[in-house]
């Protein structure tokens, strides 16, 4: 019983010292800078060109801003199933074209980023939007 008692104490200052020593990231508020959610995708968009109506308005608006939607994870899960870096993978093909969580994915970000919101802004509106579609909630 004593044993417990004294390593009791030493695990919660382990725990602490571990804690505290985790990084706080960024010192200006803990904001997380828009370049580090980038999913890296390098690739050129096709031309919306190449499409009409509503697809070729996404395709350019993943031309037009694409360091947004390298930003956004794309909750048809293409990441999972096709290895996608990001949303704006799904416009280095076709992909996109065939797929309407895509598409409303771009197409609402470029609307956010008209409303002057920013890469990281824009991730959270969409991943707390789609993410709630995706998980039934």
């Amino acid at each position: 019983m004593t044993m417990k008692i004294l390593i009791l104490p030493v695990f919660l200052i382990v725990g602490l010292l571990i804690l505290s020593s985790c990084s706080k990231g960024p010192s200006d508020s803990g904001a997380v800078q828009a370049s580090s959610l980038r999913g890296g995708e390098t690739r050129e968009t096709l031309p919306p060109e190449n499409f009409s109506g509503v697809t070729a308005q996404a395709y350019k608006a993943a031309k037009d801003m694409p360091e947004v939607l390298d930003s956004i994870y794309c909750y048809c899960d293409c990441k999972k199933h096709f290895g996608h870096k990001s949303l704006l993978t799904c416009y280095v093909d076709e992909h996109a074209k065939n797929c309407d969580i895509c598409l409303n994915e771009a197409l609402f970000a470029r609307e956010l980023h008209n409303q002057g919101k920013d890469a990281r802004e824009i991730r959270e509106i969409i991943d707390q939007r789609f993410g709630e579609m995706h998980h039934g909630g």
